[in-house]
């Protein structure tokens, strides 16, 4: 990774926004910032006026945060060459600054107007144009998607097919339909930077993509792999599971030495997705253990009142729970977040299981 800090841009940014980023950020003289308590606590429903009692999660590692935010409440910063990232410490957006103009990749509202400043922090000084030309949708989630119409009528819009479907049928202004789409690959040539998109499938999202500059071995690849972290919940709250666990795979067999995954502090190496494959491979395993789980105890609780859905949800929700168990104390202090989500990934997994794989427990095939 070689990311080259470039100058900070004005102080504009919403206090909160910038206060609660600066949170997930490496300070120059700060090894470590999380949280102080260890393990999770149920946060109690809070009376009313009353603030919530929240609780505690395991300290951040400080291996998963990422460089200090400017006054202005962003990092932007060279990967290789003409290309550059940009992240407020919740999500990322990367850019190559060409001689013909700015090609970015994606548009998170939650940068959104900092997109701009960070651009015209590296064009001032490398002395090429700071207008965005292209603008490149990862997919179409407004997450990531939703700044794009700071950018105007006149940026060339690029997605795959079923973004600009799923992004007609949205009919968001704040995210205006890509014009150029493509079903399966797609080779953008700007100003003598190349960029290759590729869509092998479903995965995150029907039409989330894969962005590879080669000429800079950088990978942009949104909501899969999360460097440093463990997914976000539900394992990545994606559409098609089965098919989000290979796409972690074939991420691996790009040929990229830099990541960028879309979400949080840093950016990604290869260990990072080699460290998320074991995690994601160990929760997967504990998950086929835990469905043997005994369902005798929910049957006979639940069962004489005739309360299915107490049956499934006490059960299920036992499964997940065991199967989490081991995940947690293995990764915690080596992922972050590890005692946040591990539980709710379980869970997402043990339905993936059953819908996806036929693998239905105490629910199968009467006899």
């Amino acid at each position: 990774m070689n990311a080259e800090p470039v100058l900070p841009g004005p102080r504009n940014r919403r206090a909160f926004v910038r206060t609660a980023g600066a949170a997930l950020t490496v300070p120059a003289a700060v090894g470590l910032v999380g949280g102080t308590g260890s393990g999770t606590a149920s946060a109690a429903a809070p009376a009313a006026g009353a603030s919530p009692a929240l609780p505690d999660f395991a300290p951040v590692p400080a291996g998963a945060l990422g460089p200090a935010l400017n006054a202005a409440g962003y990092y932007v910063g060279r990967i290789d060459g003409s290309l550059y990232w940009v992240t407020d410490g919740f999500y990322q957006s990367m850019f190559l600054s060409t001689r013909d103009g700015v090609v970015l990749v994606d548009a998170p509202p939650t940068l959104g107007h900092n997109l701009q400043r960070a651009i015209d922090d590296v064009t001032k000084v490398n002395g090429r144009p700071n207008k965005v030309t292209h603008l490149i949708y990862s997919h179409s989630h407004a997450d990531h998607a939703g700044a794009s119409s700071i950018f105007g009528k006149n940026v060339i819009r690029v997605g795959h097919s079923e973004c600009r479907r799923l992004l007609v049928r949205d009919a968001d202004p704040n995210r205006p339909a890509p014009t150029v789409t493509f079903d399966k690959r797609h080779t953008l040539r700007v100003g003598g930077e190349t960029l290759e998109l590729a869509h092998h499938g479903p995965n995150h999202s029907p039409d989330n993509i894969f962005i590879f500059a080669p000429a800079h071995a950088t990978l942009m690849l949104v909501d899969v792999l999360y460097p440093g972290w463990v997914p976000f919940k539900n394992l990545a709250v994606s559409q098609d599971i089965p098919a989000w666990l290979r796409s972690q795979h074939i991420a691996m067999d790009y040929p990229w030495r830099t990541l960028v995954g879309g979400h949080l502090g840093r950016l990604g190496v290869r260990a990072d997705g080699d460290l998320q494959l074991a995690y994601t491979a160990d929760l997967e395993s504990s998950v086929r253990r835990a469905m043997n789980l005994d369902p005798t105890p929910y049957f006979e609780k639940y069962g004489p009142s005739g309360n299915a859905w107490a049956i499934f949800r006490t059960y299920l929700d036992a499964v997940a729970e065991q199967a989490a168990a081991p995940v947690i104390a293995k990764y915690t202090g080596v992922l972050a977040a590890a005692d946040v989500y591990t539980l709710d990934n379980a869970a997402t997994l043990v339905e993936s299981f059953r819908i996806d794989n036929g693998i239905l427990g105490p629910f199968s095939t009467h006899l």
